[in-house]
């Protein structure tokens, strides 16, 4: 038997099933062209390019296009972790912080590097039933490798209790 965080890595990591997953789930994501471009148990990398549906008046992507591609580089190392959870996990953003330090042109490139704090997270919810936040950082950079915008999303994670018989 596959592990589920395996399994859920070659979901996304395949074109074709990523975008129906977007299409169905995440329509804006699917419209702003994000990819995962890379994923793995402790790190994650999404991008996003500059186009027409992207951009802003001032010929740069727009911050919430850039938002959405950090939010995914984060989230998508929860949506790993929690995938076919026993018992089931829920997963929401409680918080967010953003800082924008240059104009964000062409590709950029959101990376992650918490999925191990994501992991013991979720670990510590199964294990207790409470709680547990984490906060998640992103980066993002252009091709040129400059930073154009550091995100810090807070996850909560939470046990579902398996109703009793």
């Amino acid at each position: 038997m596959t592990n589920p965080a395996e399994e859920f890595r070659c979901l996304v990591t395949s074109p074709t099933k990523f975008k129906l997953f977007m299409l169905s789930k995440l329509p804006m994501a699917y419209m702003a062209d994000l990819r995962v471009a890379s994923l793995n148990s402790t790190q994650a990398t999404v991008t996003v390019p500059y186009k027409y549906l992207n951009k802003n008046p001032f010929n740069s992507i727009y911050f919430a296009c850039l938002s959405m591609a950090a939010e995914l580089s984060t989230g998508v190392l929860c949506m790993m972790h929690v995938y076919k959870s026993d018992p089931a996990v829920s997963m929401l953003v409680v918080n967010m912080e953003a800082g924008f330090t240059k104009k964000a042109v062409g590709k950029i490139t959101f990376s992650c590097d918490d999925g191990k704090q994501i992991l013991e997270a979720v670990q510590e919810t199964k294990a207790t039933g409470e709680g547990v936040t984490v906060v998640a950082s992103s980066t993002g950079v252009d091709a040129t490798g400059d930073q154009v915008a550091s995100f810090k999303f807070t996850w909560s994670f939470k046990a579902k209790r398996k109703p009793l018989s």
